[in-house]
């Protein structure tokens, strides 16, 4: 895409678009568990409203969409918080600004902000209307174009009886061995709507100079998440894609950023590598079990794994990658762990939304195994026999559409007969699981 266009990020689909408003009485009202659309100026302030009860925690997320090309600077980027009619900030404590950083990369970048109840939260308590405040803060030499913007809501109800109010004392911090075996196929999507689910293995996708690639994973109460990517070598000097100029002289620092991001999209860790055209990799810190007494933890990354549910892993590669290396994608390979089986959860007094927010479903379970996105269940593993059949090339297109055909049919009765044998088996609960090596502690 040139310059100026539109980024490819996949909105969620029949999401409404809002204008925000400059004062906080005219904010148009947000409710909790949809999606929408709006945009940010340069310079922008804008209000929204939420009018919660008084014990339900709510969450929100906003995704700023620079166009293609835009120049952004170092400290450029937003801020969101929820306020009460006095202007208090609901969640002083948690982080609730993203930056672009060092890559100066112009890239979907999300910050999220709550009000939260209970007995470890004095501000901001009782039923009553909220005002979310969304801020841009841009360099006077960063271009002057809105931005395109998502915002999402999702709610959390209060739990049934008050437990613990201080996060576990110990756990274990040792960094996994890595998921080893051969890779499969499963391309990324291109917004937290379209990403596509991975379970535990060694999975393989390409990205381009430019581009963020979207995955989520479904990591369930008591479970410990660990991820690396590595980035394959470049052959852009062998192919003489690159500038002559700068050809041979390669570096970009961070080449791969990637971050982690929870169930309503509040950063957990980013990790990032330089590139030289030499296979690089870049792995998240060690990360707590899910476990909802961790929001009582100062540590944001510790704090930020207290929900059960699918958890995001972005992936963006430097645009200046083809300044040195050429446009053409590099190879990329995500290993993921989820480690140990699923714990009770809280019990919560009612539900949250949207619908199965906080929590791992068997359907979660089979999306992973499936790779499918939450855009109605799109996406399926990349050697699908359906997909591989329309692969195939020289075959007629009546010939192709037989053999389409039979495959589904064939698919479709192999699945009947799962589900069948499923329900006539006791239930688990075991998480999606691949091959890794043992924990160790420090």
């Amino acid at each position: 895409m040139a310059a100026g266009e539109p980024g490819p990020y996949a909105f969620a689909e029949g999401a409404e678009t809002v204008d925000g408003a400059r004062s906080n009485v005219e904010g148009h009202r947000l409710i909790p568990g949809e999606t929408y659309k709006s945009s940010l100026p340069r310079g922008g302030r804008l209000y929204y409203r939420l009018d919660l009860k008084a014990k339900e925690s709510a969450y929100v997320s906003a995704t700023a969409v620079p166009r293609l090309g835009t120049r952004v600077s170092y400290a450029d980027g937003l801020e969101v918080s929820v306020q009460d009619a006095d202007g208090n900030n609901c969640s002083p404590m948690e982080a609730q600004e993203a930056r672009f950083g060092a890559s100066e990369s112009p890239r979907p970048i999300t910050a999220t902000a709550a009000r939260r109840t209970g007995p470890a939260e004095p501000s901001c308590a009782g039923a009553g209307t909220y005002y979310v405040l969304v801020e841009r803060t841009s360099d006077p030499e960063s271009s002057r174009e809105a931005w395109a913007l998502e915002l999402r809501v999702a709610s959390e109800p209060a739990v049934r009886m008050t437990g613990a109010t201080e996060p576990p004392r110990t756990w274990d911090s040792a960094t996994p061995a890595p998921p080893t075996g051969e890779r499969k196929r499963r391309a990324g999507g291109t917004s937290y709507h379209t990403a596509r689910a991975l379970g535990n293995g060694v999975w393989g996708d390409s990205v381009t100079p430019g581009e963020t690639r979207y995955y989520r994973v479904p990591v369930d109460w008591g479970q410990q998440l660990a991820v690396s990517a590595e980035l394959g070598t470049s052959d852009g000097l062998r192919r003489g894609t690159a500038d002559p100029a700068t050809r041979g002289t390669g570096y970009v620092s961070p080449g791969l950023v990637m971050t982690l991001a929870n169930p309503v999209r509040a950063e957990v860790e980013d990790a990032d590598t330089a590139y030289d055209g030499e296979q690089k990799s870049a792995a998240l810190e060690p990360l707590p079990p899910v476990a909802y007494e961790n929001r009582f933890a100062t540590a944001d990354a510790v704090s930020a794994m207290r929900f059960a549910g699918w958890y995001y892993v972005s992936v963006h590669l430097n645009p200046e990658v083809a300044e040195k290396f050429g446009e053409a994608p590099l190879e990329l390979m995500l290993r993921v762990d989820v480690d140990g089986d699923p714990l009770p959860g809280p019990s919560y007094a009612g539900s949250p939304r949207p619908a199965e927010e906080f929590g791992v479903t068997e359907r979660d379970a089979e999306a992973a195994r499936r790779g499918e996105s939450a855009a109605r269940g799109e996406g399926g593993s990349d050697d699908d026999p359906v997909l591989a059949a329309v692969a195939v090339g020289g075959i007629g297109t009546g010939v192709l559409l037989l053999g389409i055909l039979g495959v589904w049919t064939l698919t479709a009765r192999r699945r009947a007969a799962g589900a069948s044998a499923a329900a006539s088996a006791p239930t688990s609960d075991a998480p999606v699981r691949a091959a890794s090596g043992p924990r160790h502690r420090r």
